[in-house]
């Protein structure tokens, strides 16, 4: 698959996301308004399509703008919101009683952490979706330390302009054919 970015998942990843998306395309095109919603928001929660791909694909089939881009957004945002709070559960759980990291973080971590210092919270939320799913980042920052709440509204934004900029891409791109 030639798909450039894509090349550095691994090819299982690769296979999902295509499937998904031509599931997306082929029950969508041809669907209820009511279930084209039920479709948008189901392809709002899969990590890497989110609701920018997702509203792009909804776009191109023919669903209305507001609705394709309303749908993957609500979709995107109960993923990431049910995955944020489990994590900042845990990290309670975890965290709970420590004075003290008891050993130095990984390589990993620290550049991770050192991305956090250099961009804030707002920055590493709005560039999220450049480098990994939004619902694999906001648990990442709840579980570094960084404020839940802070968290959840920087990548609720982001997760709102992405998908009405991809579902402004999408109606471009559809003009192309029609």
């Amino acid at each position: 698959m030639a798909l450039g970015f894509l090349d550095i998942l691994p090819q299982p990843v690769v296979d999902f996301m295509t499937e998904v998306m031509e599931w997306m395309i082929d029950t969508a095109a041809g669907a209820e308004p009511w279930q084209q919603i039920l479709v948008m928001l189901a392809g709002g929660a899969v990590p890497f399509l989110e609701s920018y791909a997702t509203s792009f694909v909804g776009v191109l089939v023919g669903i209305p703008e507001p609705l394709a881009v309303g749908a993957a957004v609500v979709g995107n945002m109960v993923c990431m919101l049910v995955l944020t709070y489990m994590a900042s559960g845990a990290r309670s759980m975890a965290t709970r009683g420590r004075t003290s990291p008891e050993e130095e973080p990984s390589k990993r971590r620290r550049k991770v952490a050192a991305a956090l210092d250099r961009l804030g919270v707002p920055g590493v939320c709005l560039a999220t979706p450049l480098v990994l799913p939004t619902m694999f980042t906001a648990p990442i920052l709840v579980g570094m330390g960084a404020r839940r709440g802070a968290v959840i509204v920087w990548m609720s934004l982001s997760i709102a302009a992405w998908a009405v900029l991809f579902g402004f891409f999408g109606d471009w791109v559809s003009g192309w054919f029609m």
